[in-house]
């Protein structure tokens, strides 16, 4: 567990959700209009997100990219400013075990993963989990492109 998020509590009545990078890029980096909803509900303290470690490190990785970190500089951003919000907002919480559906792309197979254990939203703009919507929702997992 990261230690920044060990301070990160459940929060009573939010709704619970798993945000793929994507969505995280959107809301803390590129201020997406579609992605304000997620931000001011993160905010409100009306989502419960829930991470992993490895969904932590697949972010840092991902603020490395040239192309992402062009767009940082553009917005006055460097990447511990976007874990810092990762580390505000996220609570850490175990590996989830791998589910019965399988992700034609493995790197979303950890967010199908924990959606699936924990029977919540998942909130991913990838065309391989959203074409994965109605085996996933048989699961209890809505996966939705925004709120």
């Amino acid at each position: 567990m990261n230690a920044a998020s060990e301070g990160v509590a459940p929060r009573p009545g939010a709704l619970t959700v798993v945000i793929d990078t994507n969505i995280i890029l959107d809301v803390f980096v590129f201020n997406d209009a579609a992605a304000k909803p997620v931000r001011q509900a993160l905010e409100a303290g009306e989502l419960d997100w829930i991470a992993t470690q490895p969904m932590r490190d697949e972010l840092a990785r991902v603020l490395d990219y040239p192309q992402i970190v062009t767009r940082l500089n553009f917005y006055q951003l460097c990447a511990s400013d976007v874990l810092a919000l990762f580390d505000r907002h996220a609570r850490l919480v175990e590996v989830a075990a791998k589910a019965r559906l399988n992700c034609s792309d493995p790197d979303d197979q950890k967010f199908i993963d924990l959606a699936v254990a924990s029977q919540t939203l998942l909130l991913s703009k990838d065309r391989h989990v959203l074409s994965m919507s109605k085996r996933l929702l048989a699961h209890g997992v809505r996966a939705r492109a925004a709120l």
